[in-house]
């Protein structure tokens, strides 16, 4: 199997994205997780472009242990002064150059000539190879560059000393054939060609970067540049996940692999996308919110009997801990059926049909179906409660140094009581969980939180979907309401009650034991 070269490029390139800016402190936290992911080179910013951006990579160089840091410049000697400076405590670099080279680039942007742009190569790439060993050229736009011409640049930044080519797809305006075949005819054509590495930047304007990066792959490219969730400018590079995964699933076929934990891909992704505020859609390969979640009742079933049936990765193995079942108007019973154990509910077949009916004609109704809604559907037609707590009042009011306190009210089904619980935060949020908190029998840890709005009208309900962790493992409530904090509240508390079912559960199954 061919090693592929992952280049993380998340902390320059995917920064570029408007409104993704990261602060230093920020994008030190993601370098780290990024060398947790595996990568292999990290591209941590642009140093000449702000004090901000030259001081976090240089502290990422010094951090950064394990993967390659590649400092970025233009042509420019200011702007190689500045890279090398910024990276010179790295365990191990690369500079990274580029330059224009597409005819339109070179009129209407740079404004030279041919002749021109192909000296100032030249030249930079000699005066930057006296500070570092490993210089990766970019001809920018290359697949919107002629082929003579490009292979006129290449040739000459090999002979000054560049030990890596990219050839970018900088508008994302290749097809695969295309991309593919301009590595070859570089490769082939240019002397000494066969004697540096390739490396692929694509980007998704038509939504082929990751295609076109594999079509490089099988013409000779070792190195691809990706970023965490496709980040990047205008519709984003090659996506990572996508990528890695690509390979991981099919890399039998490719005859290629990765030097990638998967398990931390969802983790990464998380991060990434709360540090650049930037939400993941639902259907994104790999780490959207439908990646490995199910609503037809056909898919549900085969699903439950065995997972292959309708997945071709297992999401458990790139950390996702999102459950493969969401109910709506298309689920079976057999789908029903397994979320109402998920709540340690145990119905007859006869229930079962009854809440199979009603659920199906709430869901015809109101489209999305909370898991109050179900529960309560459930609980009319069994003796008792399903879930353990119920949320009975929930009341948010603001201090004199602006942090919120919430009260809440919580029943205890089974103790068939109803206690009080506060909790102040510096938002509701924070304070609305660390109540309910107080209430739960167990410790449960608040790991993940999606709003949505489900409408566009000023009357929307707000979806909140939140993730707790308990004793190791992980579930998943959701709450629709018009006042999103009670949302949330909702959404929180029935993932606590899954919980505990599933504790109590456990414990039986331990007495059982212990009583055999």
């Amino acid at each position: 199997m061919k090693r592929i070269t992952i280049f993380d490029t998340t902390l320059r390139d995917g920064e570029q994205a408007p409104g993704a800016s990261l602060y230093p402190q920020e994008k030190i936290l993601v370098a780290r997780q990024l060398e947790r992911l595996g990568v292999d080179v990290i591209e941590p910013g642009f140093p000449i472009s702000s004090p901000g951006e030259f001081a976090a990579v240089q502290q990422i160089s010094r951090m950064v242990q394990r993967a390659e840091v590649c400092g970025f410049a233009r042509a420019i000697r200011e702007d190689i002064d500045s890279a090398v400076r910024a990276t010179q405590d790295a365990a191990r670099r690369r500079l990274h150059l580029f330059i224009s080279s597409s005819q339109i680039h070179l009129d209407f942007q740079l404004r030279k000539t041919q002749r021109e742009v192909l000296q100032m190569a030249r030249d930079m790439v000699a005066y930057a190879k006296q500070f570092v060993d490993r210089i990766e050229f970019s001809p920018m736009d290359a697949s919107r560059t002629g082929d003579e011409f490009l292979c006129e640049m290449v040739e000459a930044v090999i002979e000054e000393g560049a030990t890596i080519i990219n050839l970018p797809d900088t508008v994302g305006y290749s097809l695969p054939a295309e991309y593919g075949a301009m590595f070859a005819k570089v490769r082939k054509l240019v002397r000494g060609g066969d004697k540096v590495e390739y490396s692929a930047h694509c980007h998704n304007d038509l939504g082929l970067a990751v295609a076109n990066s594999l079509a490089a792959i099988e013409n000779g490219a070792t190195h691809v540049e990706v970023t965490v969730n496709g980040v990047g400018e205008r519709t984003g590079n090659c996506s990572l996940e996508e990528l890695v995964m690509a390979i991981a699933t099919r890399g039998d076929a490719l005859g290629i692999e990765t030097g990638i934990r998967t398990e931390e891909i969802y983790e990464t992704s998380r991060l990434v996308s709360r540090m650049m505020n930037f939400p993941i859609a639902f259907n994104k390969p790999i780490v959207g919110r439908n990646a490995f979640q199910h609503e037809s009742g056909i898919h549900q079933d085969g699903l439950l009997k065995n997972r292959k049936t309708y997945e071709i990765m297992d999401p458990a193995k790139m950390g996702v801990p999102r459950s493969m079942i969401v109910l709506g108007k298309h689920s079976g019973r057999h789908a029903l059926k397994h979320r109402m154990s998920q709540y340690g509910a145990k119905l007859s077949d006869a229930g079962l049909d009854t809440v199979y009916h009603q659920f199906k004609a709430l869901a015809d109704a109101r489209k999305h179906v909370s898991d109050e809604d179900l529960l309560a559907l459930v609980d009319g037609v069994i003796d008792g409660n399903v879930s353990r707590f119920a949320l009975v009042d929930l009341d948010i009011s603001k201090t004199a140094d602006s942090k919120r306190v919430a009260r809440v009210a919580i029943r205890d089904n089974e103790a068939d009581t109803v206690t009080s619980y506060s909790e102040t935060g510096d938002g509701p949020v924070e304070a609305v969980v660390g109540a309910i908190k107080q209430a739960m029998p167990m410790s449960i840890t608040f790991a993940d939180l999606e709003l949505h709005s489900l409408s566009s009208t000023e009357r929307a309900n707000g979806e909140a979907a939140v993730t707790v962790v308990c004793e190791g493992e992980t579930y998943r409530g959701v709450g629709i309401d018009e006042d999103v904090i009670e949302a949330v509240a909702k959404a929180f508390l029935s993932a606590c009650n899954q919980a505990v079912a599933a504790q109590n559960a456990q414990n039986g199954d331990t007495k059982a034991e212990k009583d055999a």
